[in-house]
């Protein structure tokens, strides 16, 4: 009541009204402020709501997706043992061999198509867990918020506590002032009775004194001797008349103002009984919704706990559904290892060294094929040598060779690359791999390779790479990361060029700038110094260095080749693979090598310098063919250090390595003494066992051919 006085009720009364109107709007507030909790409640249980039912459609789709994957991997695995079945068929059957080997092919792509689909529901299912994490994190920020909005509950029903406790506190003290203006009212009460009785003592005693005059008056003239002291007496009772008429006078003031007091008081203590009864109503008021708020709050309580019970729940659903797809991903895993097992066996069971021939088509230049003296090239149609084998008619003699794999000259670089793909699979997979492509000059070998730019007739080279980069990107899905480097180099003349060098552009600098030197360490690992090493990261990038490689390469014309590579040309891919969630690591090496091109010196006609280049040439192949009948008969001792390329090619020869020789022959009749000898040669390399024996009868077969030839 500042800036009031005591008595100024009316004030006072104002203000209380003002307050009054102020608490009333501040109740308004309140309950405003409490319909939009409880909207915004509202809001929040529908937004709860329609995220369990995502989540239960979100549990109902991942179970699905796992259902499938489970039913996937039991078929991969079905299939898988029906492959070791297929395998343990094919040792005890060896007399069948085709069509067991056919049945094994179409048994591998249908798994490796499983592992395709395979890999695609993982990667479906890995995305519906991410977007089930997300979601579930969705469902913690709703919780966040509920606890906030309980919080502020919790805050606005401290409020109303704290705004009822200082109601009470002021009725108490209303109470006391009360108390205290009774006690007031009391106190003037007995003052107005005390001064009532003053009076009519006074009263009493005034009409004593005329009395006394009265008698005075009459004893007058018999008094006269006592005159001067009735006079006295008198007087002082005069004296006595005007101080009691003061005091009279001052007692009716008094009275006038305690009367004023009372009415006052009176007036103050019905407004503060009204105040009172309208606070208590308030409190009531406030009370009931005290009450109904400490209800709702009770209510948000129940619905945060069945929300965090809920949310406890999809926590356990969402740990065991991880803990299904981790169980899923280490029999993926599994299955990857034991894919990488059987495709090893299954190429170790065809030969750890494998020859292909390769008839080239009769060019509009060649000539006619069968001349007088002229060569016959035909296959053999039977169950046993489709496909395998070869005829050739020379001076009127048959010539029957037999290999892993025929190509007529029909056969496109698609058909070719069908049958080398499990090489360059087995690379990936971590071991050394190299495919050579011998045969005499004009014979295809860079056709084979390389391709042909500018037409859609890419050779091996390229469609190797485009499945390792396709392959190892499809795998980043399971947890495996690949980084590749690629090396070009030449051997010519028994010295190592380096066709990546900065600054090769010119095919015809024949003088080395680097002397280049071959080093292999205790793990295998071969490494040339000085030798440029690229870090290639798609086929766009091979392609570029494939380009400028086949710029640089060495080529000089001869009798037999317009243009001829004069040199061996090495292309050589290092993949190292990593697995984080596994542990796993793998080192694949692989290696494919154009070779120059082999001729006789009377056929070529070489002089100078080619006649240098032929000697080498020959020298070297010489050797390489040394090699694999030393690794093949099990010499101790092993003349890799004959040639550059050999050396090279250390690490990867023999062992588990796979090595693929790719012969390629001419059709026309004038190549004739060359085709006979590549054949022979083939044919040497063909019957070698390096790693686990093949099939005895297939070796049989070689062993004739070779005492035939």
């Amino acid at each position: 009541m500042k800036g009031k006085n005591k008595t100024d009720y009316k004030g006072r009364v104002e203000q209380m009204s003002d307050y009054i109107k102020k608490l009333r709007a501040c109740i308004r507030w309140y309950m405003e402020l409490e319909d939009g909790y409880l909207a915004e409640q509202e809001k929040l249980q529908g937004a709860m709501d329609a995220e369990n039912i995502r989540h239960s459609e979100l549990e109902a789709q991942l179970s699905n997706a796992i259902e499938e994957l489970k039913a996937a991997n039991l078929d991969l695995t079905r299939r898988c043992e029906f492959l070791e079945e297929s395998l343990n068929r094919e040792k005890s059957e060896k007399l069948i061999a085709v069509e067991s080997y056919e049945k094994e092919k179409q048994e591998r792509e249908s798994a490796e198509n499983s592992r395709d689909v395979l890999t695609v529901d993982l990667e479906r299912v890995t995305h519906d867990a991410k977007r089930f994490s997300e979601q579930l994190k969705m469902v913690q920020d709703t919780n966040k918020r509920l606890q906030e909005y309980n919080s502020s509950l919790q805050q606005y029903n401290s409020n109303l506590q704290a705004d009822a406790s200082k109601s009470g506190e002021t009725i108490s003290k209303l109470q006391k002032e009360k108390s205290a203006m009774m006690e007031t009212m009391a106190t003037l009460r007995e003052c107005n009775n005390s001064m009532s009785n003053q009076l009519e003592s006074s009263r009493a005693s005034q009409q004593e004194a005329i009395r006394v005059k009265e008698e005075l008056r009459k004893e007058v003239e018999c008094l006269r001797a006592e005159l001067k002291q009735v006079r006295d007496d008198r007087d002082h009772s005069v004296a006595q008349v005007n101080n009691l008429s003061i005091e009279l006078a001052d007692c009716k003031e008094q009275i006038g103002k305690y009367s004023k007091e009372c009415i006052s008081m009176s007036t103050k203590v019905s407004a503060l009984e009204e105040t009172c009864s309208t606070q208590k109503e308030q409190i009531q008021t406030f009370q009931k919704q005290l009450t109904v708020a400490t209800e709702k709050l009770k209510l948000a309580d129940v619905t945060a706990i069945e929300a965090m019970t809920g949310y406890e729940e999809q926590k356990e659903k969402i740990k065991y559904l991880e803990e299904r797809l981790s169980h899923a991903e280490s029999q993926i895993v599994e299955g990857d290892e034991l894919r990488k097992k059987l495709h090893n066996t299954i190429l170790e069971l065809k030969g750890n060294i494998r020859v292909f021939c390769r008839v080239r088509p009769l060019l509009r230049f060649d000539g006619d094929s069968n001349g007088p003296e002229g060569a016959s090239i035909s296959f053999p149609t039977s169950v046993e040598s489709a496909g395998r084998a070869i005829d050739l008619m020379n001076q009127g003699q048959k010539l029957s060779f037999s290999y892993d794999k025929v190509f007529d000259h029909n056969a496109s670089q698609e058909d070719v690359f069908v049958e080398i793909s499990q090489l360059v699979q087995s690379a990936l997979d971590g071991y050394k791999v190299c495919i050579f492509a011998y045969g005499q000059t004009g014979s295809g070998k860079t056709y084979t390779m390389m391709g042909r730019p500018g037409v859609n007739q890419k050779g091996l080279i390229p469609r190797s790479l485009e499945q390792i980069f396709k392959t190892s990107q499809s795998l980043e899905s399971q947890g495996w990361e690949y980084s590749m480097q690629a090396s070009m180099l030449e051997i010519y003349n028994e010295t190592i060029r380096d066709l990546l060098a900065p600054g090769r552009s010119s095919n015809f600098d024949m003088t080395p700038s680097k002397q280049y030197t071959i080093k292999h360490d205790s793990h295998g690992n071969t490494t040339v110094s000085d030798l440029t090493i690229i870090d290639v990261f798609g086929i766009a990038d091979v392609t570029h260095l494939l380009e400028k490689a086949s710029q640089s390469r060495s080529v000089g014309k001869t009798q037999m080749n317009e243009q001829s590579s004069r040199s061996h040309f090495v292309f050589t891919l290092k993949i190292s693979g990593s697995n984080e969630t596994t542990g796993q690591q793998v080192q694949g090496v692989l290696n494919l090598i154009d070779l120059a091109g082999s001729e006789r010196l009377a056929k070529s006609g070489s002089t100078g310098d080619r006649l240098k280049e032929t000697q080498s040439i020959n020298k070297s192949l010489s050797a390489l063919s040394d090699v694999i009948f030393a690794i093949a008969k099990g010499d101790d001792h092993v003349p890799f250090r004959n040639s550059k390329l050999t050396y090279l090619l250390q690490p990867c020869l023999g062992g588990d390595s796979k090595t693929l020789m790719f012969v390629n022959i001419s059709p026309e009749a004038s190549s004739v003494g060359e085709t006979i000898c590549s054949l022979r040669f083939a044919s040497r390399v063909n019957a070698c066992e390096i790693g686990i024996p093949r099939r005895q009868t297939q070796a049989r077969s070689f062993d004739s051919r070779l005492s035939y030839g």
